[in-house]
């Protein structure tokens, strides 16, 4: 008994000697877990005092270079997928472009190759363009309502500049009304670099390079051999949808002249507006102007019989106009999130899809000489692409 006694008294004396004399690395060890926990314990006091989390920087970066305090609703998106891997955001981002626009794409091209029981289509290019602004202006006002409305706001430069946008998309549609394919029109918009380097040559002494000016050559180019490699014509309609596109690409150079005048009024006035202030702006105004223009050819009434008669083109038009602005919400999600770099890429390829998936699925006939012409034209579009990669290469 004796024994069994001091024993236990060794044990217990070696118990106590242990406890007392752990190794520095075991506490080491220990602390690591014990300082993750406290920091799980407090995440909002960690937050609120270094107001960065690291998988988010570059999108706090630009919130501060946008406006400061208020988080963007594209912030919140990020911060909800902060842990994301940056596979899976640009996985969101793109796919949700590639998903919205693509669609977007085919919805435009069915609506406008809609021929009712009476043998009637849909032309009110117009009235589209409300219900698609519309839309827009929802999407937008109610980010802006997540995000604060920026104070001080150049409503004159935002009514310019969305009455010229506005105006640019309806004749793209009218382009679609008047019998110009799908493809070659968005072909032909992929070259929308023409007009603005004709105005920078022209009023602002610009010089480019030798390959910028073949790759704008290559895409009108191939554009041309598309629109002639057609198995099938539709004369003056055809020539008429030809003169409405180039007026859409005229418009988009006034566009970007009046985008860059916006771009000034705002810095002039210490005025830095968020996704969602442009968007909500540039849209309400694009709106305006497409009711006072639809109201006066008469578009709305007659658009809003033609949907009633024809319920079906009505659904896809409400699709068509949603799209536009979930896509525009995917495109501020993968701003926040990545270089614009990415964002042009993403948008660039996606032309060439939508060429492609029309051709593929919407029964688009088109012979060698066409398709050498599709050829030239995604040449000239991957080439302007890969340019702007270089460059930023460059600038690193």
């Amino acid at each position: 008994m004796r024994f069994l006694r001091l024993l236990s008294l060794a044990l217990l004396s070696s118990a106590t000697t242990a406890a007392t004399t752990t190794p520095s690395s075991s506490r080491s060890s220990l602390a690591s877990p014990q300082r993750s926990f406290a920091s799980l314990d407090k995440p909002k006091k960690s937050t609120k005092k270094k107001k960065v989390l690291p998988a988010s920087l570059g999108l706090d970066t630009l919130i501060q270079q946008r406006g400061g305090e208020a988080a963007t609703a594209t912030a919140t998106m990020a911060q909800e997928s902060a842990g994301l891997p940056s596979a899976v955001k640009l996985l969101i981002g793109a796919g949700g472009i590639y998903a919205a626009f693509l669609y977007y794409g085919s919805l435009q091209e069915d609506v406008f190759r809609y021929t009712a029981e009476d043998g009637t289509q849909f032309k009110q290019a117009w009235f589209l363009q409300v219900l698609e602004a519309l839309a827009n202006v929802i999407i937008g006002f109610l980010g802006m309502q997540l995000t604060g409305a920026t104070p001080g706001i150049p409503k004159k430069a935002f009514a310019i500049s969305g009455a010229s946008q506005v105006s640019a998309k309806a004749c793209t549609s009218l382009a679609l009304a008047n019998g110009l394919s799908f493809p070659v029109a968005t072909l032909a918009k992929s070259a929308k670099m023409a007009p603005v380097m004709l105005g920078s040559l022209i009023l602002g002494g610009a010089t480019y390079s030798l390959r910028e000016y073949l790759q704008v050559a290559a895409i009108i180019g191939g554009t041309a051999i598309v629109s002639m490699g057609k198995k099938k014509g539709s004369g003056s309609s055809s020539m008429m949808g030809v003169a409405y596109i180039v007026l859409s690409l005229a418009l988009d150079g006034v566009t970007a002249g009046f985008q860059k005048r916006l771009k000034t009024e705002c810095a002039k006035d210490g005025v830095k507006p968020k996704p969602y202030d442009f968007m909500f702006w540039t849209n309400l105004y694009m709106m305006i102007t497409a009711i006072v223009i639809s109201g006066a050819l008469n578009e709305i009434g007659s658009g809003l019989a033609f949907c009633t008669a024809n319920p079906e083109i009505f659904e896809k038009i409400i699709k068509f106009a949603v799209c536009s602005a979930v896509g525009q919400s995917f495109i501020f999600y993968t701003i926040a999130n990545f270089d614009p770099l990415i964002l042009s890429t993403v948008t660039t390829t996606r032309k060439i899809f939508s060429v492609l998936l029309s051709i593929f699925l919407k029964g688009h006939s088109l012979s060698l000489t066409g398709w050498s012409g599709i050829a030239l034209a995604c040449a000239g579009i991957l080439s302007e692409m890969a340019a702007k990669m270089g460059g930023k290469a460059k600038v690193h």
